[in-house]
């Protein structure tokens, strides 16, 4: 490739609409254009780099037996409706209708359409297990794009499925697939991403990880244990939780005016705000029926957690008229009202002396005691951990980082085969139900991380296996020699085995070097005259690591030298 054929500006202001490291440099570097909020054309750089992500994925993927197909973008709604999701999922999936007047989807995920193709061709136990995975283009209306390509609307994504007949064999695929995922994100230079256990969400299922880049720009919250390999998404992460009270006290009803708030109930009663128990209340939206939450007055709600507990969306309850509630002295003692559902916090578990709302106009309890005073209540994990806590594995304590995901892996069951009717015979002869497993990588993400993960001040530094190029030639111009000349010779001599771009532009050092650091190609050759008076090119490498002058005759053992050295550092 010549520089002068490029397509493709690159400059030196930071973009005003750039706010994380990698979408500066991908509009700077002319690697990406918004053509609207959350999508992106790719320019030829950026169009190889995803290409050697694809690659490595589908190596990694046909290597744990996946199969590759191709699903369609555009998809009848009736399979969505198969599985609840065309009115579960809310605005982020694009709906619309067919000149037929058909209800049709843009696909934001796959499983339905896997489970289509699955349930048509596996009808016996012989062809179980298999895996299909495909590299697709995907459309989610995302309401909060940001960040370049780490948070868009249209994107690229490799999706993945795989059908089991039992637990088992589900669980132990999804172990394979697990250090699959390791090695693709090895394999592309960010061997520091970690796997962190995560909630399920709109996917449904019991265990799922997400694979996270711990960077200032991600959105996560990824909770880490200082002693152990404790990782955990904040959405699902426990702590161990100390009994604040050990005290027995009896019950006794105080006068609180205008305490509502629990730092000024603690205050007022001369403890601590673990020794407090508060009320959030919730509803199921597009109910009205109050859901309160009850929890240690020093934790907060996890509301993933809640929404789990649930199995149904949730927002903060706002009619109060509508309700019997005391608000802002609420509590579990004489609660008295058939139209709440009542949640308990773990960490009210066998607490003895704990003050709480009277269920009265400016009145508080203490005194209250779990075991005593709420003899049938039923204990889930609902809250939130903190910094600080004790980790749930060791006695480390637990602290809090940023993360990007940039892959996720679920088992999802029979969520999705079970409400499609997906079955096959067994070899008892009886239908059965298969279960399922997905995996997904966002490619275009995977891109951003990169970058987010290998840079300088001055652009990208692209690790070998996925650069756009491997090699960089810079030809300085002079006045006295064909500079071109002899750059076109390295160039066709090593074009032959590797990737190679030559700037063979009528422009100086200072942007040619410039143009060169934002394209981030390992390997740099620059042919100028000074060097040239002894038959010397310099030949350096794009992280700094390697810096030498290279007699011409040389330059193509010494580059497969450092190509080698810069492959086996990956």
């Amino acid at each position: 490739m010549l520089m002068s054929k490029l397509l493709g500006e690159r400059f030196k202001e930071k973009p005003g609409e750039a706010t994380s490291t990698s979408h500066i440099f991908l509009l700077r570097g002319g690697y990406v254009r918004q053509v609207t909020n959350g999508i992106y054309s790719l320019l030829l750089p950026a169009k190889k780099i995803a290409m050697k992500i694809e690659n490595i994925i589908r190596q990694e993927m046909d290597n744990i037996d996946g199969q590759e197909v191709l699903f369609p973008v555009a998809l009848p709604g009736e399979l969505w409706q198969e599985s609840g999701r065309f009115e579960a999922v809310g605005s982020e999936l694009i709906r619309f209708k067919d000149r037929a007047g058909k209800d049709m989807v843009l696909g934001m995920t796959h499983e339905e359409a896997a489970v289509h193709l699955a349930r048509t061709e596996a009808k016996s136990y012989q062809q179980y297990p298999f895996m299909i995975y495909q590299i697709q283009t995907k459309f989610r209306d995302e309401p909060r794009s940001r960040g370049g390509l780490i948070r868009v609307r249209e994107f690229t994504m490799k999706d993945a499925y795989s059908f089991h007949t039992t637990q088992e064999d589900l669980e132990q695929y999804y172990d394979s697939c697990h250090q699959a995922y390791n090695n693709i994100f090895a394999r592309v230079g960010v061997p520091e991403v970690i796997s962190v256990a995560s909630d399920t969400g709109m996917m449904g299922g019991k265990v799922a990880h997400e694979f996270m880049l711990l960077c200032d720009i991600g959105e996560d919250t990824i909770v880490l244990c200082d002693s152990c390999d404790y990782q955990s998404n904040m959405e699902v992460a426990t702590s161990k939780l100390s009994q604040s009270t050990f005290y027995e006290a009896q019950i006794k009803e105080v006068h609180t005016p205008e305490m509502k708030d629990i730092e000024s109930v603690a205050n007022f009663f001369g403890v601590s705000t673990d020794s407090t128990l508060k009320a959030t209340v919730f509803k199921v939206i597009g109910s009205n029926k109050p859901l309160i939450a009850f929890i240690r007055g020093d934790l907060q709600v996890n509301l993933s957690k809640l929404q789990k507990i649930t199995q149904a969306p949730l927002e903060p309850f706002a009619d109060y008229e509508e309700s019997n509630l005391v608000f802002g002295f609420i509590g579990p003692f004489n609660l008295n009202d058939p139209n709440v559902t009542v949640i308990y916090d773990d960490s009210l578990k066998n607490e003895k002396n704990l003050v709480s709302g009277a269920n009265k106009i400016d009145h508080h309890i203490s005194g209250l005691n779990m075991q005593r005073d709420i003899p049938d209540a039923v204990y889930y994990d609902i809250s939130e951990v903190k910094e600080g806590h004790e980790c749930p594995n060791c006695n480390g304590k637990l602290k809090f980082s940023r993360g990007v995901e940039v892959g996720n892996i679920f088992q999802l069951g029979t969520k999705y085969t079970e409400s499609m009717k997906m079955q096959y015979i067994d070899n008892d002869g009886k239908a059965k139900t298969p279960i399922m497993g997905c995996y997904g990588i966002g490619v275009g993400r995977l891109l951003a991380c990169i970058i987010e993960s290998k840079h300088d001040e001055y652009g990208p530094i692209w690790p070998i296996s996925v650069a756009p190029w491997e090699v960089h030639i810079c030809v300085l111009k002079s006045k006295t020699q064909d500079m071109n000349a002899i750059g076109i010779d390295i160039y066709n001599k090593l074009n032959k085995n590797y990737d190679v771009i030559m700037d063979d532009r009528n422009v100086g050092p200072g942007a040619q070097f410039a143009d060169a650091d934002l394209l981030g190609v390992p390997i740099r050759i620059v042919v100028g005259e000074k060097n040239l008076v002894d038959g010397n090119v310099e030949i350096m490498t794009r992280d700094k690591s390697i810096k030498e002058l290279v007699k011409l005759s040389d330059v193509e053992s010494e580059v497969a030298a450092i190509v080698t050295i810069l492959k086996n550092n990956i």
